[in-house]
């Protein structure tokens, strides 16, 4: 029994090692697996291509420049010295066929003959004291506009030697002559705001008169405009030229302010013809300059539009005589002041009234 049970069990072993066996050959190893493949890079998110650039406007055609009426007559009236001495080179321009508009020039002596001429339309545009055009403003209504400046201060003192003088303040208590009207009504706003008093005196009303008076010896302490002074002087080697009230002016009011004489324009005309306008103080501007650059030359023109009738006393005057062109915001701040002064000081002189904003030509 012993003898069955261990041939029982080595029976039960043999088994067992061959069932292993097969179980082995059934089930052959699985292969090794190969790494999964990596997942593919997402690709990166590209912005939207963007929309083509617009292409640049192209920039506006700049505006034609009004056409001028070349044929348009244009009616010009100045009086003659200083007050006309920047017209010479465009009447000059003119008779030679070089300007660009139809102009007729008149020179006159009398200022009154000027004014009528602007109030009742036979005149365009005239160079003229800048009260008188004040005073036709007010006169008309505001049917006259000033377009420039075209002198500042022309007054200086002179003395024969009997009274010294070398400041505004040595004319206390004197007689001092002047021509009616503009100088007298400048010296006094003068001395009013220097605190000195003296005596005006108006003999001579005219500056032609006063000149004549001074330079025969008559007369040994005046006022008299350019380019008289520089006449009197070479005709009375006793006087010299004392004061400037053009300094005098500006070491107590606004500097520049003193502008005795300008350029106008009938409002009707200015409002037609705008084109044509422009052109005329582009012309005039380029006249002026002339006695700056050349006083010989402008002198001689003055002399043949009858303006001034001797070249070498004009030529000398000039440097004194402030010949300027302001135009725009500039010639609105200087003349304003002016006749504010001369409205506080003489008020019938300017018309009156200031003038109001509309009174100054500002190109658009």
């Amino acid at each position: 029994m012993n003898k069955r049970f261990v041939l029982s069990v080595v029976a039960l072993l043999l088994c067992a090692c061959l069932l292993a066996g097969c179980g082995s050959a059934a089930a052959p190893a699985a292969p090794a697996q190969e790494d999964p493949a990596p997942a593919a890079e997402a690709a990166p998110e590209t912005e939207p291509a963007s929309e083509a650039a617009p292409e640049p406007e192209a920039a506006p055609e700049p505006e034609a420049a009004p056409e001028i009426d070349a044929s348009l007559p244009v009616r010009v009236y100045t009086l003659n010295g200083t007050t006309g001495f920047g017209m010479a080179g465009l009447i000059a321009e003119a008779a030679e066929g070089g300007a660009a508009l139809n102009y007729s020039f008149s020179v006159e002596s009398d200022p009154s003959v000027v004014t009528a001429a602007l109030v009742n339309g036979d005149c365009d545009i005239a160079a003229l004291p800048t009260n008188a055009a004040s005073a036709l403003y007010n006169k008309t209504g505001g049917k006259v506009q000033v377009l420039a400046l075209n002198t500042r201060g022309v007054l200086y003192v002179l003395t024969d030697g009997s009274v010294q003088v070398e400041s505004l303040e040595d004319l206390a208590g004197q007689t001092v002559y002047a021509p009616a009207q503009n100088p007298s009504f400048i010296l006094e706003a003068l001395c009013r705001a220097r605190g000195v008093e003296l005596t005006i005196d108006n003999s001579y009303a005219q500056p032609a008169e006063l000149n004549a008076a001074v330079a025969a010896g008559e007369v040994g302490l005046a006022v008299l405009p350019e380019p008289m002074v520089t006449v009197a002087c070479a005709q009375n080697k006793a006087l010299t030229v004392a004061l400037d009230l053009s300094a005098e002016w500006d070491a107590v009011m606004e500097p520049g302010s003193l502008v005795q004489g300008c350029v106008a324009v009938r409002r009707e005309f200015a409002e037609a013809h705008g084109a044509e306008l422009a052109c005329f103080l582009e012309e005039y501007g380029r006249s002026v300059a002339l006695l700056g650059e050349d006083a010989q030359a402008a002198a001689q023109k003055i002399e043949q539009a009858g303006i001034f009738a001797n070249a070498a006393v004009a030529a000398k005057a000039i440097p004194r005589c402030n010949v300027c062109f302001v135009t725009g915001e500039d010639m609105q701040r200087q003349l304003s002041v002016f006749l504010q002064t001369m409205f506080e000081t003489a008020p019938q002189s300017i018309g009156g009234g200031v003038p109001g904003d509309d009174f100054y030509y500002i190109a658009p």
